[in-house]
């Protein structure tokens, strides 16, 4: 892992004042792999009534089929009381729902018991959340992702304060700081660049004056980030090393096994091949991620709920993603060892930060940016200028 001779590296908490906690849905039906089956648990959702409506909402206390909340920013979902609710399901949106694990949710305020508004809001195509978790001593102590992230428990840090990539959250004063040390032009995206390089598991981020190790740290944070991101040109691997479906996945595989001599994926008797080591052993918790992917697809959900709607068969999309998953993990294996190579020398520390008047950062860049200039819609369709 990333490393300085010394302890006074600044926190990621000062150098990224503004965090969030991370959504929290309170049931787990208005997120699914595919947004077909989402629809298909609103309609029928809306096609039960009365009591049986509530119990397949699974009702708790800060959300029931009576609540009232507002409209989420960005979003067309009713403010309307569930109960008495009719019309089409809101389009789903792309959520990170686990580490490399991009799933479907139900923009719908009325369905999500803490849905901090305050990351919706900021939410574009210029945003990057930036996510702490809880990892395994070689998978990275940062995610990064464009969607939405409902990862818990660790805080999530949005790189812009405002729409349209403005205001970076970076402490007031540190990309000045770091232009005069390095010589260098830095933008807000080289800094996370930096951070996702040499971030430590302790949540420190050790700075350098050095313009050569920097240059070098922002170019591999830069590739962690695109393959976080997964935005712009799709990654792949060369040719002898991509991997390929050799035998036809079954229409509902159940079991997932590896084999580390062939480096093939047994998905019953589908195969998928080559799969390094690297990729089958990349966690961010006990299983092995491909793992878990697998499990959140075919895992037998509970009788009677509306998460037991789901595609009878596996769809085409899940191996295409599965195939994305196998060339990210394995590029992000790479990544890793250049991280933990990283050996940061001529260190900007905590106390020159603190000096310069860049640390502590101001109470109010750990708030929110005031970005409410428009109108939202309030409950039961109530708007009010905000």
């Amino acid at each position: 892992m990333p490393s300085v001779p010394h302890d006074d590296a600044p926190p990621l908490a000062d150098l990224m004042p503004w965090s969030v906690a991370p959504p929290r849905l309170g049931r787990g039906w208005p997120t699914g792999p595919d947004p077909a089956s989402l629809r298909a648990r609103w309609d029928a959702l809306l096609k039960a009534d009365g009591q049986e409506r509530e119990a397949l909402f699974e009702p708790t206390r800060a959300r029931t089929t009576h609540t009232a909340v507002g409209q989420l920013p960005g979003q067309e979902g009713g403010t309307g009381r569930l109960a008495r609710a009719a019309g089409p399901c809101p389009d789903p949106v792309r959520v990170l729902s686990a580490p490399f694990d991009e799933r479907w949710l139900i923009p719908d305020h009325r369905l999500i018991d803490a849905a901090r508004p305050e990351l919706w809001r900021v939410a574009d195509d210029r945003q990057v959340f930036v996510v702490e978790t809880a990892t395994a001593p070689e998978a990275p102590p940062l995610l990064a992702t464009s969607c939405l992230p409902l990862l818990r428990p660790g805080r999530v840090r949005p790189l812009f304060r405002r729409p349209g990539g403005t205001e970076p959250n970076l402490a007031p004063g540190l990309i000045d700081l770091l232009a005069a040390r390095l010589g260098l032009s830095p933008t807000p995206r080289d800094v996370l660049a930096w951070i996702v390089t040499a971030v430590r598991d302790d949540l420190t981020v050790p700075l350098t004056s050095d313009p050569e190790l920097w240059s070098r740290g922002v170019e591999s944070g830069r590739r962690a980030l695109w393959l976080m991101l997964r935005d712009g040109e799709r990654p792949r691997l060369p040719g002898g090393r991509r991997p390929y479906v050799r035998a036809p996945l079954p229409s509902r595989p159940l079991t997932l096994r590896y084999d580390r001599a062939e480096e093939t994926l047994h998905l019953d008797e589908g195969r998928v091949s080559p799969v390094p080591p690297a990729a089958w052993e990349f966690r961010t918790g006990q299983v092995p991620l491909i793992q878990e992917w697998f499990t959140a697809r075919t895992a037998e959900p509970e009788e009677g709920g509306l998460a037991a709607i789901r595609p009878a068969l596996w769809p085409q999309s899940w191996t295409s993603e599965l195939l994305e998953l196998i060339t990210v993990l394995t590029l992000m294996a790479e990544v890793g060892e250049e991280r933990a190579g990283l050996r940061v020398t001529a260190p900007i520390t905590a106390t020159e930060l603190r000096g310069a008047a860049v640390l502590p950062p101001p109470r109010a860049s750990r708030r929110p940016a005031s970005v409410l200039d428009h109108h939202e819609e309030g409950p039961d369709g109530q708007f009010a200028l905000l």
